[in-house]
């Protein structure tokens, strides 16, 4: 005798589809690890094997008092993607993938001008943005398939230092220092694998904000602690530290990307997560 059926209204939908499991609180893990899972997707069907990343201020706008950062940070990005694309190829057989790829918060200010400058250059530029209570929109000079949006700043996070070799970091608020100082303390405590260049532009900005021989002098860091960053004041001198890093540690095959740190004492040597 065959057996009855069990009547719809007694299923239970699968729980991949149960908006409300998904959205509660036994469901963060599965929220956190789409987090990583989703971006990873995209960045190898777009084959980006690496980024530049560009943190400054949202609130630096293309005309107004601080105009100059908007338009430099844009310079740099559109030449510093200029030579990316110069000098990307792929390894005998293997697909074409995509260097040192400008990588932003996705907003406006800064992070505008950045992905306006790799836009203009024709290369792929990535927007990582964060839902926050007072909308930040993406900027319209993201590639779309590379813009995302993140609910938690840890994942967010994650993905600025995951694929970085470079951090070049613009004038700021407490986003900005934020993040660079998490970049910096991962640097220092050796806690990624892979080499980032470090450039802060704008020294008298800098200078003014942060007193880094300060730290030194009451003793909070060391002395070599300052070689992990580099300084720079124009697109152009901006450009050559980031070249001449990247050429030294990334694109020259005879380099051995795990020696000492000694070797090269002006450039931080990190390693990846």
């Amino acid at each position: 005798m065959p057996m009855k059926s069990e009547p719809d209204t007694l299923r239970r939908p699968l729980a991949y589809r149960e908006e409300a499991f998904l959205q509660s609180p036994d469901s963060r893990p599965l929220r956190i690890l789409s987090e990583y899972l989703w971006p990873l997707s995209h960045f190898h069907e777009e084959k980006i094997q690496d980024t530049i990343v560009f943190f400054g201020s949202a609130r630096i706008e293309e005309e107004g008092p601080l105009a100059r950062y908007y338009q430099e940070a844009r310079e740099l990005a559109r030449l510093v993607t200029e030579w990316s694309q110069s000098v990307s190829h792929a390894p005998k057989n293997s697909e074409p993938h995509h260097r040192f790829v400008v990588c932003t918060g996705g907003g406006p200010g800064i992070m505008e001008a950045a992905n306006r400058g790799a836009s203009e250059a024709g290369g792929k530029t990535i927007g990582l943005n964060i839902g926050l209570p007072f909308e930040q929109r993406p900027n319209p000079y993201i590639t779309p398939e590379l813009s995302f949006e993140f609910h938690y700043f840890f994942m967010r996070k994650f993905w600025f230092a995951y694929l970085a070799k470079a951090l070049v970091v613009f004038p700021g608020g407490f986003g900005t220092l934020d993040e660079l100082t998490e970049i910096l303390t991962l640097a220092q405590t050796k806690k990624l694998e892979s080499k980032i260049l470090i450039v802060l532009y704008g020294s008298d900005f800098w200078n003014e904000v942060l007193s880094f021989p300060a730290l030194v002098k009451y003793g909070v860091i060391a002395e070599e602690d300052l070689n992990l960053f580099r300084v720079a004041d124009t697109p152009q001198a901006a450009l050559q530290i980031l070249t001449e890093g990247l050429t030294r540690y990334y694109l020259e095959p005879e380099r051995d990307l795990a020696y000492p740190i000694e070797e090269a004492p002006e450039i931080a040597r990190t390693r990846t997560p």
